[in-house]
């Protein structure tokens, strides 16, 4: 399988354990719902001057893979972009 980051939820060292029968990772997670709070962008890394590759409009789901440092990773449900957002944006959905 072609794996494009920006739409399937794989890192060199972690991806959704529902790619797990196309992908190989060292680890895998299943995805937890978060809502955003307010309107934030999906980011390619964990920077905000990353590139950008989708957004999240407050109240849309974000499907929450990996937090680490103030960023949580995964995958935009509304658009199916995969990156990094602010964790502090995310609540409980």
């Amino acid at each position: 399988m072609k794996v494009d980051p920006a739409l399937h939820a794989v890192r060199g060292d972690l991806a959704d354990v529902a790619l797990a029968d196309r992908v190989f990772a060292p680890h895998y997670a299943k995805s937890v719902a978060r809502k955003a709070v307010v309107a934030t962008c999906i980011h390619a890394g964990p920077d905000a001057l990353a590139e950008v590759r989708g957004t999240l409009a407050e109240g849309d789901t974000f499907h929450l893979l990996d937090q680490n440092a103030g960023w949580a990773w995964g995958c935009g449900e509304a658009t199916g972009s995969v990156g990094y957002v602010p964790a502090d944006v995310l609540t409980r959905a």
